[in-house]
């Protein structure tokens, strides 16, 4: 069975199947450096990783997409702050030419195992 969360006319907050949880968040708002933006990005990560049962040290898999490769070390000393230690998911981080909304400088999806064990 599939599941979804705050399901809308393009996309749900996120999607369950099987046991994994997958999800796409972008910044709350197209102000800010890439700092700020990052940290309200994972923020609501952590929301909607919690509305669907699960935390971030149950990330699988991770893709970044910024449209500045000079934000990178930025983004990087924020995403480092939120993992806890050896909880890092695999990643990639891959540079894109724009995003859906201008002035966003980052985007992530990821993958999460469902549940609190």
């Amino acid at each position: 069975m599939i599941e979804r969360y705050n399901p809308g006319p393009r996309y749900s907050d996120a999607t369950l199947f099987n046991g994994v949880l997958y999800l796409v968040e972008v910044p709350a708002t197209t102000e800010g450096d890439i700092r700020s933006q990052t940290k309200s990005m994972l923020d609501a990560l952590e929301s909607t990783l919690a509305l669907a049962g699960t935390r971030r040290d149950r990330l699988l898999m991770a893709t970044i997409y910024l449209v500045d490769m000079a934000d990178y070390a930025g983004m990087n000393e924020v995403w480092e702050a939120w993992l806890a230690p050896g909880t890092a998911p695999a990643r990639a981080c891959v540079q894109v030419a724009g995003l859906a909304q201008p002035g966003w400088r980052v985007e992530i999806a990821v993958t999460a195992a469902y549940g609190l064990d």
